[in-house]
């Protein structure tokens, strides 16, 4: 796949680095820790992150429901 060298990043790189990102959201990393540097691909990975996070917080159970089943 071409690579825009002036960039630094193609489709393939800013695919991985929003999976990547999806991942660690997954496995409880805080946003701040993307290991990446270049502006767009770290945009891709926070992308990714946001979006697993937003799945999760869609999916946790309410705790006022919880609090009333006791």
């Amino acid at each position: 796949m071409a690579r825009d060298l002036k960039l630094g990043w193609d489709v393939e790189a800013l695919n991985k680095a929003y999976r990547q990102g999806y991942m660690a959201a997954n496995m409880g990393m805080p946003r701040d820790r993307c290991p990446y540097r270049g502006e767009v691909v770290v945009a891709a990975w926070e992308a990714g992150w946001e979006d697993a996070d937003l799945v999760a917080r869609q999916t946790r159970p309410d705790d006022d429901f919880l609090s009333n089943i006791a």
